[in-house]
């Protein structure tokens, strides 16, 4: 595919979105048969973001018949999961990726209680396919 969009992360925690630096942020596509494909993993920096990571998507004109790849929509899924000691882990699946734009995901952590461990404390959001 030549076309393409970009995501950006942020990972932070609390109301005050206070940036969370160090949380390892992964990002990854349906490879298809149950497999995932591993698009990028990376550690957050001081502002609680990840560098943009280029996802190809499929071209605007695709959209344009139910019968295009991707059966007509117009933007690619991935998902992205983020965690960091001390705060439960947060996965977004179907996050929508246009070509042309960038897409902010903002994941906020929350703080685990005293003895948890994020495999106690797992947050799964899921974005419902827009109609378009």
């Amino acid at each position: 595919m030549e076309y393409s969009g970009t995501l950006t992360v942020r990972v932070y925690t609390s109301r005050a979105e206070l940036p969370i630096e160090g949380a390892t942020v992964v990002v990854t596509q349906d490879g298809g048969q149950g497999k995932l494909d591993l698009l990028s993993v990376q550690v957050t920096d001081s502002s609680g973001r990840i560098k943009p990571v280029r996802i190809e998507t499929p071209a605007l004109w695709e959209s344009e018949s139910p019968a295009g790849e991707n059966m007509g929509a117009p933007f690619a899924l991935c998902n992205v999961w983020a965690e960091h000691p001390g705060y439960g882990m947060l996965e977004v699946e179907g996050v929508q990726i246009f070509p042309g734009i960038e897409t902010m995901q903002d994941m906020e952590l929350a703080p685990l209680a005293e003895g948890q461990t994020s495999l106690q404390r797992r947050d799964l959001r899921q974005i419902a396919i827009q109609n378009l």
